[in-house]
């Protein structure tokens, strides 16, 4: 789409710079309704882009309202986040502790191991024992060979307290099996919470990954649309901006028709034997700008120094454009009366020619000019001491007493 814009603003510029290019040179000869035409042509246009701009900036107040929604999104993402990254923590530290139980557990059975294995040995002792000397036959032989009822009452309780004993080993034995069981299950169980604990960790990181990749996508997508959508907007409104001067170039032409006309009208009025015509546009950069003779020229006159050459002829006299260039001055001055003032560049260096003491002006000011195009009618005003053309030259733009000699570089 921005492509597509781009190229519609080219080629409207383009077109429509050809248009206001060709009206300078057109003003002479061109009727008020063709100048009309085009302005309506021109307005048109800009009636069109002016409705694009401000669907371009609805189309962006749209788009800050869904940023908004997107940067609410992108809190509830920080929050989620930072919830996230708190149960993390939680499961390390629980991951932490388990293993540290982990290990008082194994030390435990290794003692417990140690313990099962003394009282295993003593057992097979006992059994080795029982199976070398009879077993229990012997414990009959020590009752049966009691010498008194006091010798059989203590061999009696010698041999139940050896019974009494091996019970006892008997017991512990089975007990410490039972808490051995009981350990090593214990032991597994917590070595699958752990793999269990570290399962989530892992998909907690995995999650915690998207969504920041979802966010960043998020702001990338955002960035794009809002870049696409300003760059768009200026467009229209650099295309806005030369429809604008176009306009403005168009009234200008207007002006200078009906001033010409008006003009015309009053010189035909004055009659044919008293106008006069312009003089021929010669070749190279400059053309005279007045036909008539040289009064004054540049240089010391009457105890001040003269900054221009004065040009004198009765009768209506047209004053052209010394050069082609744009009107950046045109008005009345109480010293030069109607003057025009315009810019030139010829080779790379501006020049500004200034015509002073005209009976009237046909140009505006942002009027581009050709080469012996008609821009006033000599005359006598402001201070003036009888019909004359001053005509002035500078070196770049306009500064006070600081005129060049236009003789040799003017063809007067």
């Amino acid at each position: 789409m921005k492509k597509q814009v781009m190229a519609l603003t080219v080629a409207s510029a383009l077109g429509l710079g050809t248009l206001v290019a060709s009206i300078p040179h057109q003003t002479e000869a061109a009727s008020l309704s063709e100048l009309k035409g085009k302005q309506n042509t021109i307005q048109s246009k800009r009636s069109g882009v002016s409705s694009d701009i401000k669907k371009a900036k609805d189309k962006i107040n749209n788009l800050q309202k869904q940023q908004s929604t997107v940067k609410d999104d992108m809190e509830q993402i920080d929050s989620a986040i930072s919830t996230t990254t708190d149960k993390i923590t939680a499961k390390q530290s629980q991951i932490a502790k388990t293993k540290s139980e982990i290990g008082k557990l194994q030390a435990k059975i290794k003692v417990i191991q140690e313990r099962m294995n003394k009282r295993s040995a003593l057992l097979k002792d006992r059994a080795r024992s029982y199976q070398e000397n009879g077993g229990m036959v012997n414990y009959l032989d020590v009752l049966l060979g009691a010498e008194s009822f006091s010798d059989f009452i203590g061999r009696a309780n010698a041999v139940a307290t050896l019974l009494q004993a091996d019970q006892e080993i008997l017991k512990q034995h089975e007990a410490d099996k039972l808490e051995l069981e009981k350990s090593q299950a214990k032991v597994k169980k917590d070595l699958a919470n752990l793999e269990t604990l570290l399962g989530e960790l892992k998909k907690m990181q995995q999650q915690l990954h998207s969504q920041r990749a979802e966010k960043s996508k998020l702001l990338t997508s955002l960035k794009e649309q809002e870049t696409e959508a300003h760059e768009y907007v200026m467009d229209l409104q650099e295309q806005e901006s030369v429809l604008a001067a176009q306009d403005a170039a168009i009234q200008r032409a207007l002006k200078a028709e009906e001033a010409r006309r008006s003009q015309t009208a009053t010189a035909s009025s004055a009659g044919a034997s008293n106008s006069s015509a312009a003089p021929r546009v010669s070749s190279g950069s400059f053309t005279r700008p007045a036909a008539g003779v040289i009064t004054s020229t540049y240089g010391g006159r009457w105890g001040t120094f003269h900054w221009g050459v004065d040009i004198a002829k009765s009768g209506s006299v047209p004053i052209v454009a010394a050069a082609e260039g744009e009107v950046y001055v045109s008005h009345y001055s109480s010293s030069y009366g109607n003057v025009v003032y315009i810019l030139h560049s010829i080779n790379g260096q501006l020049y500004t020619t200034v015509y002073a003491h005209m009976s009237s002006r046909l140009v505006s000011t942002g009027q581009r000019v050709s080469k012996g195009q008609q821009i006033g009618v000599m005359g006598s005003t402001g201070h003036s001491t009888g019909q004359h053309l001053h005509f002035e030259l500078y070196k770049g733009r306009w500064q006070y007493h600081s005129a060049i000699n236009p003789m040799g570089i003017v063809p007067l």
